[in-house]
């Protein structure tokens, strides 16, 4: 989805570490295939166990002294509280930590993934043939997730109340409910038969942060858009405002930093009908 780090020495040592931790874990990475995250800080390949199962591991690296908190613990508290989430969640098997000259590496060995990814990129560049089933699924895996417990959080309100009136030029809207939540539900984290993966965001969000977050994802396409809002009818309430807009600032503010360029249009009005609806 990404490329690799621009600094070929950075590459280089994530390459390295990935191998290293494949052997801690006694896994082979198998050869041609690897796929690295946002800004080269995350590393997957497809490897195979020492009993020949297939299993995916993925490399985290941080500065050692940020190496902790919500992105680096997600997988490991998700599976602690929600196992495979009915199936819907590739179970994590093992974990290895190592550190390098200040860097701090997370290994996550995982059960890997069959089924195809709906996107290769988090928007949605086509309309896409989902079977009714999918999005029932999806709700069970949502609703699922929804009643576990955690303490974790997925966005704070002081994020909240800087970015909403910055962004959407409006106070942030009080949320009445929060509720665990994957927090980077976009469609290259969805397969089909159904998979949710990437689980480093996963948290205490307001209600209906997942439903706006797919659905901003899907602002160019008005059929699946219009899907989204059928099947989160917390989508254009009170009760969705507060998540509607957060998300909304999310996204401008990452097309402010030059990602996401394509959905700017859309979420600028999105942005208009959030104010119009909050002065009502």
């Amino acid at each position: 989805m990404y490329s690799p780090p621009s600094d070929p020495a950075v590459e280089q040592q994530m390459r390295t570490h990935q191998h290293r931790a494949a052997k801690a874990l006694a896994a082979d990475v198998e050869p041609g295939a690897e796929f690295w995250g946002w800004a080269g800080r995350t590393l997957g390949a497809p490897v195979r166990t020492a009993a020949g199962e297939a299993a995916w591991l993925r490399l985290i690296s941080a500065p050692e002294d940020k190496a902790s908190g919500k992105l680096w613990d997600g997988a490991a508290t998700a599976q602690q509280a929600l196992g495979d989430l009915d199936g819907y969640r590739p179970a994590l098997l093992a974990i290895h930590d190592e550190a390098d000259n200040g860097t701090a590496y997370r290994a996550e060995l995982s059960v890997r993934v069959r089924e195809p990814l709906l996107s290769d990129d988090p928007v949605l560049q086509h309309e896409p043939d989902i079977p009714l089933g999918w999005w029932a699924d999806l709700m069970h895996a949502l609703q699922t997730l929804a009643a576990a417990t955690t303490d974790r959080i997925a966005v704070r309100t002081p994020y909240m109340d800087r970015a909403i009136p910055a962004f959407i030029g409006i106070p942030a809207p009080a949320a009445p409910h929060w509720a665990p939540a994957h927090g980077d539900l976009h469609w290259a984290n969805l397969t089909t038969p159904l998979q949710l993966l990437d689980w480093e965001s996963w948290g205490l969000a307001p209600a209906g942060f997942d439903g706006a977050t797919l659905y901003a994802y899907s602002l160019l396409q008005p059929l699946t858009t219009a899907r989204i809002r059928a099947a989160f009818p917390v989508l254009g309430t009170p009760a969705g405002l507060a998540a509607e807009a957060t998300v909304c600032a999310m996204l401008l503010q990452t097309v402010d930093r030059g990602d996401n360029l394509p959905l700017a249009e859309e979420l600028q009005k999105w942005a208009a009908d959030l104010g119009s609806r909050a002065s009502q």
